[in-house]
């Protein structure tokens, strides 16, 4: 090997990161100047960086100032000269998170039609933007989050409950721009790269309706209040057909598409051959795993397939907590456990998996490292991998193990990465 597997599989998840970075993606995105005033409004885990970086491309290309509010994650963020950056609480809203939604509907009111609108959109973003609808208060959209996140649906499905209980998602942020033009620029973190799911589409037009929430409801046994169903069945979020969207554009300027294509061409540039099974794999996390492990083994063994050999595929999947305790731990956590006891005795196969945004779940690590030896190493201080994957305590696991893998903070999300290299 041209490299060790893990400083190999770490590179490749630099790569997947760097294409997916705010201001490179931004760079090729940027409007004409325009007339009016420019009012940069924003949300996601990207969000700082977004703004930062559009602050400086407009500096560079237009003699005009910019001015708006963005709100991120808790944390560290970037710093911007013109442009205020906000934190909020990720992925049960707060009472900054509250307070934010406010900046932004302010930040867009009483604006002409030459005026510029420019919505800076991450993944989280429907977290960091809680805005109840009349009646309803922050517990409410607080409870509607934990159960959304303890049911097992995909992020697609859980924001289209989002968009009908709220004042903002759904387009109706980009309503209360009205007259001004709205572009979107997208740094998407789902399955398929709908715009309109990103974050809940804050200034993207509903292309779904109320019955759809309420089968997605149906669907996974999402167990609502009485009274938050009613609102979801007769909410009314602003249709695509809406002259309000008339003169509005939307950009996909990151995915995990073009992500991963990246990591594929850092890998045959070191001579290790690559192939992506899929940019959209969704599903239960421990049997998507499990999936991975049975399909690098049988790649293993397939003389057709010379090695050095890397399976790379991203996607978003879910965790089904239940009702019960639960330990620490992330989807791509959960997900590298359950391929790890399937791979264990297994040689020559090493993995990666780990959120772009660099944080999978509570904790510090954006996911972990695995190899035929990671049950053993569990076994070896104490405790049983099987256990822990069914407390979904997988953070425990790979801490255990000496496997967790922690890059920090990125400033981008684009979704799941896995790395399986075959060797």
């Amino acid at each position: 090997m041209p490299l060790h597997p893990r400083e190999f599989l770490t590179s490749l998840f630099d790569a997947a990161v760097k294409a997916a970075d705010p201001f490179a993606a931004m760079a090729r995105h940027l409007p004409e100047r325009p007339k009016g005033r420019v009012v940069v409004i924003g949300a996601g885990k990207a969000a700082s960086q977004m703004a930062a970086a559009f602050e400086q491309l407009a500096a560079q290309a237009w003699d005009k100032p910019v001015e708006g509010v963005v709100v991120a994650r808790h944390g560290p963020v970037e710093t911007c000269r013109h442009i205020r950056v906000l934190t909020a609480a990720h992925p049960v809203p707060d009472a900054a998170g509250l307070a934010a939604s406010d900046a932004l509907l302010s930040a867009v009111s009483n604006l002409g039609p030459d005026d510029l609108v420019v919505a800076l959109v991450s993944g989280g973003g429907s977290a960091l933007l809680p805005a109840p609808p009349e009646g309803f208060s922050l517990d409410d959209e607080r409870a509607l989050n934990q159960t959304l996140l303890a049911s097992g649906a995909p992020i697609g499905a859980m924001n289209t409950v989002r968009r009908h209980f709220s004042r903002i998602k759904g387009g109706r942020l980009a309503v209360a721009a009205h007259p001004a033009r709205v572009l979107t620029l997208v740094v998407s973190d789902v399955p398929g790269d709908d715009p309109a799911l990103v974050a809940s589409g804050p200034t993207v037009a509903d292309h779904a309706g109320a019955d759809e929430a309420l089968r997605v409801i149906r669907d996974y046994r999402i167990d609502l209040s009485p009274e938050i169903i009613s609102h979801i069945a007769g909410a009314r979020a602003p249709k695509p057909d809406d002259p309000v969207f008339a003169n509005h554009e939307v950009q996909v300027i990151a995915s995990a598409q073009v992500s991963l294509k990246a990591a594929a061409r850092a890998a045959e540039s070191a001579g290790v051959g690559a192939l992506i099974l899929s940019d959209a794999i969704e599903g239960e996390a421990r049997d998507i795993g499990r999936m991975h492990a049975a399909l690098a083994r049988q790649f293993h063994t397939d003389p057709s397939f010379q090695k050095p050999f890397v399976l790379l595929s991203g996607g978003e999947t879910t965790v089904t907590i239940g009702k019960g305790s639960f330990g620490k731990g992330g989807r791509n956590s959960e997900f590298l456990l359950a391929a790890a006891l399937d791979l264990e005795g297994q040689a020559g196969i090493v993995a990666l998996a780990a959120d772009t945004d660099g944080i999978d779940g509570s904790e510090n690590n954006a996911g972990a490292f695995c190899d035929g030896q990671t049950a053993a190493r569990i076994r070896a201080a104490g405790c049983d991998g099987r256990a822990l994957l069914a407390a979904h305590d997988a953070w425990t696991a790979f801490d255990l193990a000496g496997d967790l893998f922690v890059p920090g903070p990125t400033g981008t999300n684009v979704n799941d990465f896995r790395a399986f290299l075959l060797f």
